[in-house]
């Protein structure tokens, strides 16, 4: 099973929705064992298709928030997150793309991120158009080492807590939803506050600011060298995550180091550059200057960045976005346009075909009864009605024989006569009784006598038939014609 991890640009918030188009996006393919196979830049429909495809988020385009979740799921669950973050959104919340990670964190707060629907929709759908069916979108806040280690540890201490507390979880009710939303929409706020006063912090620079316009703006959607970007001034990609919280900002190269510094405050702050973004330049003239502008930065792998997006458990395909395999997109549709076409042809050949055999059957059949029908009016002329040619004739033949004295072959004469020269080596006197109707001889044999096993043989050597009833041991006996 093959993964394909691929980092998105912000979303550039003076482009208008017509407008946004996505330039040529950083990739890297693995394999099923975690193995790069490929890794490049390229336009979203020449990305190579993969079994799962995972979207790393900028954070810049998400709010983090921790917050107390009330214990709803499904629609309900929907319904009430706006009410959770409102007083942290600018924008109104029913235009927020809402999505609330698993884990949870001390005191039982979870983490909810807020994207525009309107920009995670555009890239979701593009994706799918695409032929990327199994789609995951993840925070690239999430996939920086330390942020990542700090959120599981949150995690951790969250479910010990629980243990040692025992305490059931409130269960959820209609009636409760909105004031559970209300109480986590305002205990948000403290959550934030006491996050950010303690706790480590992780800044990451993911390179120069890259334009989801490039029509507009051509100069700007190519990549730009560290050290150009260093020296006029260009904005560059800034990651901040404190615990399970992140935040992302556009800032200027020559306040870098101060932006972090201003942000972290007194908490311990780890740096890192994104470095082996496939289509960056990668000299060391470039490195240096990188470097220079956060200093005490670690270099941080795109490849290392991608492999730990594969163990991100939060995806923000939720809700009316979650990654339904029944469903059928326009990508797929067009590749299946010949093989149902074909299935159609198929039904309707195979309709065809079996209509028009089923005329020459009936045609065969209406021409047989005719005939039936008229040997049967040749022999019998004073025959009136004609129902059932074949059994008619039968009937006359057998009232023919009986008016000139021949036994018919169901009569008991013939049927005992019959079975009598069948008996072979069974005695004759080891018949109880016979008994003749409805055309058929039932027998009954002494008990204690022993019937071999080849009286079904010369029975059927003289035109009879025979069965035997295993509960009395009654023979019936019948004529094989």
């Amino acid at each position: 099973m093959s993964t394909l991890i691929v980092l998105m640009p912000p979303r550039d918030p003076a482009v208008h929705s017509q407008e946004w188009q996505l330039p040529e996006l950083p990739f890297v393919l693995l394999d099923k064992a975690g193995q790069t196979q490929r890794a490049g830049r390229a336009a979203l429909g020449l990305l190579p298709k993969a079994s799962a495809t995972v979207l790393l988020i900028a954070a810049r385009d998400l709010l983090m928030i921790a917050a107390t979740v009330p214990p709803l799921k499904g629609p309900r669950l929907r319904q009430a997150l706006p009410n959770v973050v409102e007083d942290h959104l600018i924008q109104d919340a029913q235009t927020c793309h809402l999505a609330l990670d698993p884990a949870r964190l001390p005191g039982g707060m979870q983490t909810v991120a807020a994207v525009d629907r309107g920009w995670f929709r555009f890239l979701v759908e593009g994706f799918t158009g695409s032929g990327h069916r199994n789609l995951r979108a993840v925070p690239v806040a999430r996939c920086l080492p330390d942020a990542a280690s700090v959120a599981g540890a949150a995690a951790a201490q969250a479910l010990q807590a629980d243990a040692h507390a025992g305490e059931p979880s409130m269960p959820a009710d209609s009636t409760d939803s909105a004031d559970h939303a209300e109480a986590a929409a305002g205990g948000a706020g403290s959550a934030n506050g006491a996050d950010s006063a303690s706790g480590p912090v992780t800044a990451c620079v993911f390179g120069p600011v890259m334009s989801t316009a490039p029509a507009l703006l051509p100069d700007v959607g190519t990549a730009v060298s560290s050290t150009t970007a260093r020296a006029s001034g260009a904005l560059l990609e800034l990651t901040i995550a404190r615990g399970a919280t992140a935040e992302g900002f556009a800032v200027p190269a020559a306040s870098l180091a101060a932006t972090v510094e201003a942000l972290a405050g007194d908490a311990p702050v780890t740096r890192y550059v994104l470095t082996g973004v496939p289509g960056e330049p990668a000299s060391a003239a470039d490195k240096a200057a990188l470097a220079a502008a956060l200093p005490g930065a670690r270099p941080l792998g795109f490849e290392t960045l991608a492999k730990r997006a594969l163990a991100c458990k939060f995806d923000l395909c939720q809700f009316e976005f979650a990654v339904q395999p029944w469903s059928l997109d326009r990508a797929t549709l067009r590749r299946l346009r010949v093989p149902v076409v074909l299935v159609a042809a198929s039904l309707v050949v195979a309709i065809i075909g079996a209509n028009v055999q089923w005329l020459m059957f009936a045609r065969q059949r209406d021409a047989i009864n005719t005939q039936m029908t008229e040997l049967l009016l040749n022999a019998f002329p004073k025959t009136t009605v004609v129902l059932d040619p074949a059994g008619q004739m039968a009937r006359q033949l057998s009232q023919l024989r009986v008016a000139a004295g021949e036994p018919s072959p169901d009569d008991f004469l013939v049927l005992a006569d019959g079975f009598a020269r069948s008996l072979g080596p069974v005695p004759a006197n080891a018949i109880a009784a016979l008994d003749y109707h409805d055309r058929r001889l039932d027998v009954t044999f002494k008990p204690g006598v022993n019937v071999d096993a080849d009286l079904n043989k010369r029975l059927a050597r003289n035109g009879l038939a025979a069965t035997q009833d295993s509960s009395s041991g009654k023979w019936t006996i019948r004529s094989a014609s």
